[in-house]
């Protein structure tokens, strides 16, 4: 019987054209892109509201509110925001924790919130190649209230959490904090990079590790594998063999690859059905949520 296997697709991320010259922006470039990634097979859709003049990310629910109706009338995926970049120049100040999800609660009383971003814990973002790029280094900061924030929110409204599992101690502080706080079920999803120095490569040592750690702290909780700057077409089959899902898509791709949301999607979907997986629709992924 083949593993039903969620596909996520992120869509732009942080970066601006500089860094990822692919990315939508424009609201109709999202919308554009998220319908032909789910065409591809991502039930999942997640992405980063901009300014269309400026270019640069701007976290406000006017914003993603169109978008994220758009995208589910169109194709009925979950759809998801992110959060500003606290620390970083990418997206503005991160400010306190009532300010950075200010437009995740304003988008949850619309009731267009099913999942959302809470990464739990704080880490130091450095290119390995750090000679001649265009974003330097930061502390990406997420602080204890700030975890608590989304978490409380998550329980109040009764959308899931996304944390991103930058180092292995994110596994032990989100799991500790979700006990304290009953919010539904989180999905861990495991970041690895080649073109950033935290974390842990794209290799099989490195899912296992993550794996292990999982099953002490949240065993059973669902998980995904994702990443920036990354490539993860090798740890797919290993994935689905371990009962896991996939993300993909221009957010986590290398830096200026030549390929569209589309496309990425389509080779995960492809490695996936190799692997012996089914893709999940969106109703599959909230009934197996609920």
């Amino acid at each position: 019987m083949s593993r039903s296997v969620w596909l996520e697709c992120a869509l732009n991320g942080p970066w601006g054209r500089d860094l990822q010259p692919a990315i939508p922006v424009t609201a109709d470039e999202i919308v554009e892109a998220g319908i032909a990634a789910h065409g591809e097979g991502a039930a999942i859709l997640h992405f980063h509201a901009y300014d269309e003049v400026t270019g640069r990310q701007r976290d406000d629910a006017a914003i993603y509110a169109p978008i994220i109706e758009r995208l589910r009338r169109a194709t009925g995926a979950i759809v998801y925001p992110t959060l500003p970049i606290a620390g970083s120049a990418l997206s503005g100040p991160g400010g306190s924790a009532l300010e950075r999800f200010a437009h995740v609660e304003a988008l949850a009383k619309m009731g267009l919130i099913e999942w959302a971003v809470v990464d739990p814990g704080s880490v130091n973002f450095a290119r390995r190649d750090a000679a001649g790029h265009h974003m330097p280094g930061f502390v990406y900061a997420n602080p204890d209230d700030h975890i608590r924030r989304g978490l409380e929110l998550a329980a109040l409204y009764r959308f899931h959490p996304s944390f991103a599992i930058y180092e292995p101690g994110f596994t032990r502080l989100g799991a500790h904090v979700a006990r304290l706080i009953p919010a539904p079920r989180a999905i861990y999803r495991f970041m690895f990079s080649e073109q950033f120095a935290w974390g842990f490569p794209p290799e099989p040592y490195a899912l296992e590790a993550h794996l292990a750690l999982l099953a002490d702290e949240a065993a059973h909780a669902p998980w995904m594998i994702a990443g920036l700057g990354v490539d993860l077409v090798e740890l797919i089959a290993m994935t689905v063999d371990k009962g896991g899902h996939v993300r993909a898509g221009l957010e986590d791709a290398r830096f200026g690859t030549p390929m569209d949301n589309g496309v990425l999607t389509a080779i995960a979907a492809r490695e996936v059905a190799r692997a012996g997986g089914a893709l999940a629709t969106p109703a599959i992924i909230r009934a197996a949520l609920s």
